[in-house]
């Protein structure tokens, strides 16, 4: 063990220790990697509606989801999984853009969406059901492609 002379410098080096092995990269590897992508279909009345979306599936990455994100193409969107379905309560804190929140059942199905959601709102959008994953795409997608509860929702990571 390494023994300093005083007591409170035991201290102050603990935490220049501690705080070299917070900053070295590889330790925040998972919140500074990009997340993976997949395609994600949605079939509609019009048709089947395809996206590109970043998966979120740590506790990490859906609680930062699409904080801070200034942009996102009109084929793009961020995917949620959870191990089971619940209520899911999502709000738009540090979130500059506006989505559309698509809520999606165990069996792929839409079971609500909350449209045009308000950037940097701390008010809880609720799922109003069970839902086991969350589908997050820019506000007026969904009435622009015709998407609505019941539609069917596939990806790798879904069924």
């Amino acid at each position: 063990m390494l023994r300093l002379p005083f007591p409170n410098l035991r201290f102050l080096f603990a935490a220049i220790v501690l705080s070299a092995g917070l900053s070295n990269p590889a330790l925040a590897a998972d919140e500074e990697m990009p997340l993976p992508t997949e395609t994600l279909t949605v079939t509609t009345e019009k048709g089947p509606q395809q996206f590109t979306v970043e998966v979120a599936a740590t506790d990490a990455q859906k609680a930062k989801g699409l904080m801070f994100r200034e942009r996102m193409a009109l084929n793009e969107g961020m995917l949620f999984l959870f191990q089971a379905a619940g209520d899911r309560y999502f709000w738009m804190k540090n979130t500059p853009l506006s989505l559309d929140i698509i809520f999606i059942g165990d069996t792929g199905r839409i079971i609500h969406i909350a449209e045009g959601t308000t950037p940097f709102s701390e008010k809880t959008i609720s799922s109003r059901g069970p839902a086991r994953y969350v589908l997050e795409l820019l506000a007026g997608t969904s009435r622009r492609l015709g998407i609505k509860p019941g539609d069917q929702v596939d990806s790798r990571s879904i069924n």
